[in-house]
């Protein structure tokens, strides 16, 4: 089992950055799935970005492909987000997520995923 923490949100005016970070509590965080979800108010729940357990396979939602990526450091047993060129519409709470997943595993289904931390927010004023 593993514990999700998010933390590195804030405001930030648009076209501003900022870097999403994910602690993970476990010592097998290397043979984790993990993705990056967001819910803006009155929204479903959405796909942002998601890594292998390798770090080899990335996916990314079409709203932020070229603006984010995502990586991951297993020493650290962290995942980052980094975001750029943020705009009023990518405001909303960001979700880290995991699951035990062979080293290749990347989906984008929120379902797909066991773990969930308690969400960061994210406004982006314009």
């Amino acid at each position: 089992q593993v514990q999700l923490v998010e933390s590195g949100g804030g405001l930030v005016q648009a076209g501003g950055s900022l870097r999403l970070s994910c602690a993970a509590s476990g010592h097998t965080f290397s043979r984790y799935a993990m993705a990056w979800f967001r819910q803006a108010p009155g929204r479903e729940r959405e796909f942002v970005a998601a890594i292998s357990a390798s770090g080899g396979v990335t996916n990314y939602a079409d709203s932020v492909k070229g603006r984010f990526t995502i990586s991951r450091d297993n020493a650290k047993t962290t995942v980052s987000l980094q975001m750029n060129s943020l705009k009023p519409e990518d405001t909303a709470v960001y979700y880290c997520a995991g699951r035990y997943a062979p080293e290749s595993w990347s989906r984008i289904r929120g379902v797909e995923y066991d773990y969930w931390g308690q969400g960061t927010q994210v406004t982006v004023s314009s």
